[in-house]
């Protein structure tokens, strides 16, 4: 049977999602509200991430690997994405984004958080 998310660093990385997910959720919520005419597509890209922490903490804590995969997965390619399109035209995102510069404002770990995701659930995958 594969580790699962109910102790040892499983639990810490369910922790580590939950945080996110409810960070990038409420920020977004207040940018959309108080300010959506701003930066629309910024705030948006930020909703659109809260929703993939949070539905990537549900799918780990609950061992729903091929869920976790596909999120985490998504995750790590928006970060990337968004990572490289806000370095070469700052313009594109007028407001900081969760994954903007690469997760700079989060202190980057939007980016190293679906590469330790990935990793454990490769790690603790079914061998049999």
């Amino acid at each position: 049977m594969p580790d699962n998310t109910s102790r040892g660093f499983g639990r810490t990385l369910v922790a580590v999602y939950a945080v996110f997910a409810l960070a990038a959720a409420a920020r977004s919520i207040f940018q959309l509200v108080t300010k959506a005419d701003e930066a629309p597509v910024a705030y948006a890209l930020s909703a659109f991430a809260g929703v993939v922490y949070v539905v990537a903490t549900l799918a780990l804590a609950r061992n729903l690997r091929r869920l976790a995969l596909a999120t985490i997965t998504i995750e790590l390619v928006g970060v990337l994405t968004v990572g490289v399109l806000s370095l070469v035209d700052d313009e594109l995102f007028p407001d900081q984004t969760v994954w903007s510069g690469f997760g700079a404002g989060y202190g980057f770990i939007p980016l190293v958080l679906p590469i330790v995701g990935l990793w454990w659930l490769r790690r603790t995958r079914d061998r049999g």
